[in-house]
């Protein structure tokens, strides 16, 4: 079978760019589209953009760096320009990663990054898993090596290479000069690169540059509901999102719980959106399991502990402590039946999953895609899994990103059965050359 590439077109290089040139000229070329060029182009050149890749990622003569898609445009003038477009899904010299999901980690530990980094995709950072998990944790930051954060982040970066984004998270969201943000926004790109950051902006929902004191001291929680909220506070998140957007950043819009969340954040045109589910899983389950000690036993005491519980959980604030025991039976009886504890589009807890795929697919974001993160146990990372092998899932499982530490992945590369065969295979041999 006849193969075609750049290599077949009969068009001298422009001058100038022989050496990257020679990075690309085996990218192969469909035959209709040979065919339509071979008599049209002139040269065979670079943009200014591949140029610019390479400077920023020197790379071994002969390939282009991960993380990048060759295409090609054939110009007025007939040369035909190479250009280097920014596409995680990519491996080195433009090669498709071999599965259409894709990996990205929670960490900010540069040892662990080093072990994984040639596997991911993306890399995902917040205050908590910098200063919390690394910096302030002496069993992770050895020796106390690393100190700040802009610290962290650079060794990261170098230990990633080109091929995986980095999410990094702005430290105060609720920040009232945006030009401050904007500013904490370059920097970040001047750290890790133009190509590979992406901005964390959360959701902000009830808590404003006002209240947001409140979950800083005393009793650490908010005065008000969730859902008493004003359209400007609500909106912080997204206005931010797409403001930054507007200045070219890509931005990773994080705190997505509900699936409702989805269509809205959709708005404000995110690079990634997030599906989180461990916490909400995890509520769900004891939830179900107050509403059904109650219903089993109609003891008023399970009511009473599923009322701590959402005030513990901010579903009601403080000031609800005392709230009717029929209304706290209504809300946990409402949020079974919403997040499909009971039937099979949730009690996997993917409900919110299975719908924000659903949204995606119908959304004008090519190049958005779902992170699915924050998850825990046995189940959750098997059940993913399973969930992408449906056949309605089956054209969205490039549009997945699966995120979580790097040891709650590694668990899923071994089985019981691999000790019961390596058990057999090393007494078989016994060393023996």
């Amino acid at each position: 079978m006849l193969k075609f590439g750049l290599f077949s077109l009969p068009a001298p290089v422009a001058r100038g760019d022989e050496e990257y040139v020679a990075r690309v000229l085996d990218t192969e070329l469909c035959r209709d589209g040979y065919l339509a060029l071979r008599d049209s182009v002139k040269f065979i050149g670079v943009t200014d953009g591949f140029r610019d890749v390479l400077k920023e990622f020197p790379t071994p003569e002969g390939g282009t760096p991960a993380g990048f898609r060759r295409d090609a445009a054939l110009s007025g003038d007939g040369v035909l320009r190479v250009d280097l477009q920014r596409d995680i899904s990519r491996d080195k010299n433009g090669i498709l990663r071999p599965t259409k999901v894709l990996y990205s980690a929670d960490t900010a530990d540069p040892y662990e990054v080093e072990v994984i980094s040639p596997f991911l995709a993306n890399l995902t950072c917040n205050p908590g898993i910098i200063y919390d998990l690394f910096i302030n944790n002496p069993k992770a930051n050895v020796g106390n090596k690393f100190k700040t954060r802009d610290e962290v982040m650079s060794e990261i970066g170098r230990a990633l290479g080109p091929g995986a984004d980095i999410s990094v998270e702005l430290n105060n969201p609720f920040e009232k000069d945006f030009n401050v943000l904007l500013d904490e926004a370059e920097k970040f790109r001047d750290m890790i690169g133009k190509y590979r950051v992406v901005i964390k902006v959360p959701h902000t929902g009830a808590v404003t540059p006002e209240n947001v004191g409140q979950l800083l001291e005393g009793d650490k929680k908010l005065e008000k509901g969730y859902d008493e909220i004003t359209t400007a506070n609500a909106m912080r998140g997204h206005l931010l999102a797409l403001k930054l957007h507007e200045r070219g950043f890509r931005i990773n819009f994080t705190l997505m719980f509900e699936p409702f969340q989805t269509r809205l954040a959709l708005q404000a045109r995110p690079y990634f959106i997030n599906t989180f589910l461990r916490h909400r899983l995890v509520q769900s389950m004891k939830i179900k399991e107050l509403v059904d000690s109650y219903d089993a036993t109609d003891n008023p005491a399970h009511l009473e502990a599923l009322r701590n519980f959402f005030v513990n959980s901010d579903y009601y604030p403080p000031s609800k402590a005392g709230i009717d025991l029929r209304e706290v039976l209504r809300l946990g009886r409402d949020l079974i039946k919403y997040r499909h504890v009971e039937d099979a589009q949730g009690s996997d807890g993917l409900d919110g999953m299975r719908h924000n795929l659903r949204v995606l697919k119908n959304a004008d974001l090519p190049d958005t895609r779902l992170i699915v993160c924050s998850m825990e146990g046995p189940y959750n990372y098997p059940d993913i899994d399973k969930l992408l092998c449906e056949d309605e899932f089956a054209d969205m499982n490039h549009k997945v990103v699966i995120t979580a530490p790097p040891d709650y992945l590694a668990r899923f590369t071994s089985t019981n059965q691999v000790i019961s065969y390596q058990r057999r295979f090393m007494n078989a041999a016994k060393g023996q050359k």
